[in-house]
């Protein structure tokens, strides 16, 4: 009887042996999960270099925006003169 548990035991051991994974296989999921990582790193620092134009841009447009805020008002001014001057305000 306890030859009979035995060989049952050494019969699932080697079930377990075989759905185990190589020392290949192994490397193989490794180079490939490592393939992986570096192809999102450099995703990430691509966006990370994009946000750093972008908010660059951004910064050129307010400040163009602000100067075409202080064109107008300048216009503003002048055009009231005008309008003033020729009596039509």
């Amino acid at each position: 009887m306890n030859e009979d548990k035995i060989v049952q035991k050494l019969i699932e051991h080697d079930k377990k042996f075989d759905e185990l994974v190589t020392k290949g296989e192994f490397k193989q999921f490794k180079e490939e999960m490592l393939s992986g990582q570096d192809r999102m790193l450099q995703i990430l620092e691509r966006l990370d270099q994009e946000r750093i134009f972008t908010n660059e841009a951004i910064k050129r447009l307010e400040k163009d925006v602000e100067e075409g805020k202080a064109r107008m008002n300048e216009f503003d001014i002048q055009l009231n003169k005008i309008k003033t001057q020729l009596n039509i305000a």
